[in-house]
């Protein structure tokens, strides 16, 4: 049962990233395991059973991200990772085509939300041909978003606007890839229990714009048309 982060886990990352090298992380490899690992894998089981739980149709699968670097990828940076997420993706989802749920928690705060980390360039055209095909779904989800205060749309647009449907999908149209993200600093919230239902109800809320996606990536790539 998740019970909240702690200041020790805010300690530890800090830790990590001004000590990123083997013999710190050694050193304090029980801090990371109690204050940091635990509590991210006991909120992902948490999160991922209570919404499998109310939605058992979705395909999901819950992972939680090492703290271990790519020996392959370390672009001159230490070998460990100073945040950790957790994420719910479908299994055989391949090289980020479709969306997925998150949440990270680094030294400066916490975010989640649901996107693409890089929407293959295909995915987008399959959803601005979507949109072009019809635009009232998106348009009432898109009315839905901006009702709200607690999410953005994040991502890069082009840089040679296209044109959209409508100027209310014109925002979404021309993002290369996109993630609706809520972003905050450390706060009272992550070291209660309390955390878990908040993901709950953020997972519910952006639940439509998963689904919809889900259909773009299962409609014909428009380029080969």
């Amino acid at each position: 049962m998740f019970e909240g982060f702690s200041g020790a886990t805010v300690d530890f990352m800090w830790g990590i990233r001004f000590n990123n090298e083997k013999s710190w992380f050694e050193a304090h490899k029980e801090e990371y395991l109690t204050h940091f690992q635990r509590p991210m894998k006991e909120l992902a089981n948490q999160v991922y059973t209570a919404f499998l739980d109310r939605h058992p149709d979705l395909d999901l699968v819950c992972k939680v991200s090492r703290i271990y670097r790519d020996a392959r990828r370390l672009f001159g940076r230490g070998p460990y990772k100073d945040h950790l997420w957790l994420s719910l993706v479908r299994p055989h989802a391949e090289g980020g085509s479709e969306p997925v749920f998150w949440f990270e928690l680094e030294p400066e705060g916490w975010s989640c939300g649901m996107g693409f980390w890089m929407a293959p360039a295909v995915t987008m055209a399959k959803f601005r041909a979507r949109m072009d095909r019809d635009p009232k779904p998106m348009e009432k989800l898109a009315r839905a978003f901006a009702r709200q205060d607690r999410f953005v749309l994040e991502g890069q647009d082009y840089k040679r606007p296209k044109a959209a449907p409508s100027p209310l999908l014109a925002p979404w149209y021309n993002k290369k890839s996109f993630a609706l993200t809520h972003a905050a600093p450390h706060e009272a919230l992550l070291w209660t229990p309390g955390l878990a239902d908040v993901l709950m109800e953020a997972y519910d809320f952006l639940l439509p714009y998963y689904q919809y996606m889900l259909l773009v990536s299962s409609d014909p790539d428009p380029r080969e048309h």
